[in-house]
């Protein structure tokens, strides 16, 4: 039997490259007993800020463990599934917003792409605080992941 290529750890720039073309991955947060809880969600990644920033409502269990324990980290799976990325650091969870058009709103509306932003911002920014909308910052200290260069 022959063994085939080793994984390769990717560079600190391939990862952020990863993680800025993905917009869906598996946030890791810590349970009360202290195993993992994972959640798949829609996220967005600012590189020069290391900062992948997520939208929730305030009521959710992953906002309530994050402000408990704020250790966290962003599972997102490359182009096939030998290759990933993993970013780690500590969260913070904003209030909710509480007034349409108010900080948290805005830096809600600011995750969404420019081509997929809502008609209607006022009516948008309305529902956000209508569901109490919270932003969970994870503010990334550690990259790591790997690819698998297999011929195709």
């Amino acid at each position: 039997m022959t063994q085939g290529p080793a994984p390769r750890p990717l560079s600190d720039e391939a990862l952020s490259e990863l993680l800025g073309t993905q917009q869906f991955g598996t946030l890791a947060s810590v349970k009360r007993s202290g195993h993992p809880h994972l959640t798949t969600m829609l996220y967005s990644w600012d590189p020069e800020a290391r900062v992948a920033r997520f939208s929730t409502t305030a009521d959710r269990v992953k906002v309530a463990q994050l402000r408990r324990d704020p250790h966290a980290a962003l599972h997102v799976r490359g182009d096939d599934v030998w290759s990933f990325a993993v970013a780690e650091g500590e969260a913070e969870v904003s209030d909710p917003t509480t007034a349409p058009g108010d900080a948290v709103g805005r830096e809600l509306l600011a995750m969404i792409p420019e081509a997929a932003r809502p008609e209607d911002e006022e009516t948008w920014l309305a529902q956000q605080t209508a569901e109490r909308r919270v932003v969970i910052r994870l503010k990334v200290d550690r990259l790591y992941g790997t690819a698998l260069d297999i011929a195709g």
